[in-house]
């Protein structure tokens, strides 16, 4: 059986590096939140969906957004999924 959470994450930690580098950490951000509240094991990978990232490098990599809401899965034997969450 699938566990499923929905998560929003908030990105703020990305405004506090150089300008040039906010879209990257706002993905590394969304890794390491996914991470600890999905309590990953060390064998488990984590597989972040393509519309993350394009919503993160919409506006450039100087100006990611604040805050998304993801949808967060994880099944035996797959990685853990992350996906945008439609509303």
């Amino acid at each position: 059986m699938a566990e499923v959470k929905e998560l929003t994450i908030p990105l703020r930690a990305a405004w506090k590096v150089p300008r040039t580098h906010r879209a990257k950490r706002a993905m590394a951000e969304v890794k390491s939140h996914v991470a600890q509240h999905m309590k990953k094991t060390e064998e488990e990978d984590i597989w972040i969906d393509e519309s993350i990232n394009h919503v993160i490098w919409k506006r450039g990599m100087q100006n990611p957004p604040r805050k998304i809401k993801v949808v967060c899965t994880r099944e035996e034997g797959f990685p853990l999924e992350v996906k945008l969450l439609e509303e």
